[in-house]
């Protein structure tokens, strides 16, 4: 299963990430599925959010 839009994010602040894949175009890159309702969460604060995780996650 993967988030949906319509029945995980609607109407939440939160972001869902699903479908996390190794990027066959890329040897350091990752593919992702990433739903969140926009008009509650902005895609700059959602941008920095993933950003962070990542840092935090996979680049230390």
């Amino acid at each position: 299963d993967f988030p949906t839009q319509i029945g995980d994010a609607s109407g939440k602040d939160d972001t869902y990430v699903g479908r996390i894949r190794e990027d066959i175009s890329h040897n350091c890159g990752i593919n992702m599925w990433i739903v969140a309702d926009n008009v509650r969460k902005g895609a700059a604060t959602n941008s920095v959010q993933i950003a962070e995780l990542l840092a935090k996650d996979h680049l230390s």
